[in-house]
Formats: structure tokens, C-alpha cells, sequence
């Protein structure tokens, strides 16, 4: 039998399922994820206007978590309304271009967020263990050349492995993907043919980036603590530490959870799908809805402009 009798050539239009095995109960577990993702728009919101307005904070590190919220709103907007879409209305039909797309830019902003947790460790790091260098080495210039950079890295890397599925895989056994969202190895398992080339550069990809980025703030943060339990005296111990705890609990829930999701999806073949599928959902929305909810409750001076900003509503 030849190729073209069980296999779809370029396939215009993909179906997307949900979560696979939960269909039924997709319109409620869609409840949940429109609340975190209201709530994540408008925390990242509410901190990018706390930054952009107050003169106070325009420095290094409220820039690089004024970056941090914008990242995160542009990926949840890129997956939730599409993922609202199949829970309630069945709106499970998406273009393949538009798949493509989807994907690159999921994956892009997760590099970039992923990066600028590394520009956030680093800040720290020199802030900490270097406070009287901190002011002449974080300069804006400077700043502004790591966000090109933390931007530049994965839209390079990510975009090779969209060529290659745009011009090399051809076939496809089936159009309909078992995810909620665009996941880049979910879109590759549907084609026919030898894809490891793809699965391998996939695998590069999520190492180069994550594993380079999660060594050197692992790196950073240790430096640090060992820096600070020098300190003599408590105060400045207790201020060190608190300055960080934020950046450590977002670090850990972005890494913790992702790790967690990509190894149970390719080496999780005992798990059921579902939960494969659910685990990855829940790794996308959960760090864009936690950010502002840490930073704002743990970070004192973003704390006090937004006790400020809302008591100067109410009493007017």
C-alpha cells in the first residue's frame, strides 16, 4: 500500500481534542483556567503600571520583572482563549500555519522567561555579593542588550524546527492532535516518516536553553547564600534573603513543574494520557498566575505602591 493511501499530505486545517479521556468534564476544568488566567492578566497588568509609574523602581531588577509580566501575559494569551475555545464551544479546529505559530511562540516565551529568570539571578547576584559594582555594571545599556538577547535566543533556536515540519514532514497519519494546545512534540508524533531528526534538534533546544539557564542560577543562588550566611550581622542576613525568596519561588515553580511535565510526556508511558496532557495545561497557565501573586505579596516596595495605588482609589 502505498504512502498517499494511508497518510494526509499537508493537512491545511488540524483538530485539537483537549485533554484526551475528560471530554465530558472539559467545560468545568475550563473554569478554573479562566479564573487563573483573568487573575494573571490582570496581576501582570496591575505590576507592569506599578513599574511603569513610579520612577522608584526603574531599576534593574523591577525591569527585568516588568519583562517577566509581559512575558507572561503574552503566553497566556496565546494559549487560554484558543484553549476556552475547545473546553466550551468545541472549537477544536485550528490551521495548520496557525498551529505552527502557536507553537513557535509558546515555546519562544517560555525560552524568554526562562532567560530573564537567569537576568534576575544574576542581578541578584552581583547586588548581593557585589553591592558597590551593582549600580555601574547593571546599567540601562546593559539591560537593554539582555533583553535583545533573552528575546533573540529561543525565537533562533525554535525556528529551525518549524522549517523543518513546514517543508520536511509532509505526511501525517492523522490531523488530529491530543493536546489542548500546539506542544511541539504532540504536533510531531502525527507525522509519518523518520521525525528524529526533529525530536532530537527538540531535545537540543530544551537543554540548550533550560538546562544552560538553570545551571547558572542554581550556580548564582548558591554563591549568594554562601555570601549572605557570611553577613555579621542579622539584619542584613534577613534583608539579603528576603530580596531573593521571590526569585527562588518562582524559579522553583517555573523549573519544578516543567521538568515534571516534560519528562511524564516522553517517559511517562505508564501514566495516562490525561494526565500527561493536564500537567502541561496546568505547567503554562500556573507560572503567569503565580508571578504577580508572589512579587506582589513578597517584594516590599511593589507591595507598598500598590497598597498606595489602591487606597488612593478608594478615598477618591
Amino acid at each position: 500500500m502505498s504512502i498517499s493511501n494511508i497518510t494526509v499530505f499537508m493537512p491545511s486545517v488540524l483538530t485539537l481534542v483537549g485533554i484526551p479521556g475528560l471530554e465530558s468534564v472539559q467545560c468545568w476544568i475550563g473554569i478554573p483556567f479562566c479564573a487563573m488566567y483573568l487573575i494573571a492578566l490582570v496581576g501582570n497588568s496591575l505590576l507592569l503600571f506599578i513599574i511603569k509609574s513610579e520612577h522608584s523602581l526603574h531599576e534593574p531588577m523591577y525591569i527585568f520583572l516588568g519583562m517577566l509580566g509581559a512575558t507572561d501575559i503574552a503566553l497566556d494569551s496565546s494559549i487560554m482563549p484558543k484553549m476556552l475555545g475547545i473546553f466550551w464551544f468545541q472549537m477544536s479546529e485550528i490551521y495548520f500555519d496557525s498551529c505552527l505559530l502557536q507553537m513557535w511562540l509558546i515555546h519562544t516565551l517560555q525560552g524568554i522567561e526562562s532567560g530573564i529568570l537567569l537576568a534576575m539571578a544574576l542581578d541578584r547576584y552581583v547586588a548581593i555579593c557585589y553591592p558597590l559594582r551593582h549600580a555601574t555594571f547593571f546599567t540601562h545599556q546593559l539591560v537593554t542588550q539582555i533583553g535583545a538577547v533573552v528575546t533573540l535566543r529561543p525565537a533562533m533556536l525554535i525556528t529551525p524546527c518549524l522549517i523543518v515540519i513546514k517543508c520536511q514532514l509532509q505526511f501525517y497519519h492523522t490531523t488530529v492532535i491530543s493536546h489542548s494546545y500546539c506542544e511541539h512534540m504532540a504536533v510531531v508524533k502525527l507525522a509519518a516518516g523518520n521525525v528524529w531528526i526533529n525530536k532530537i534538534y527538540g531535545l537540543f533546544v530544551v537543554f540548550t536553553v533550560a538546562g544552560f539557564d538553570l545551571i547558572f542560577i542554581t550556580l548564582s543562588y548558591i554563591q549568594i547564600f554562601i555570601t549572605v550566611f557570611r553577613l555579621p550581622q542579622k539584619e542584613a542576613r534577613f534583608k539579603a534573603f528576603n530580596t531573593c525568596i521571590p526569585h527562588i519561588c518562582v524559579f522553583l515553580q517555573l523549573y519544578l513543574l516543567g521538568f515534571f511535565s516534560f519528562f511524564t510526556h516522553r517517559f511517562g508511558s505508564q501514566i495516562p494520557p490525561y494526565i500527561h496532557i493536564l500537567f502541561s495545561s496546568i505547567y503554562v497557565q500556573v507560572p503567569p498566575f503565580l508571578n504577580p501573586l508572589v512579587y506582589g505579596l513578597k517584594t516590599k516596595q511593589i507591595c507598598i505602591h500598590m497598597v498606595k495605588l489602591f487606597c488612593f482609589k478608594i478615598s477618591h
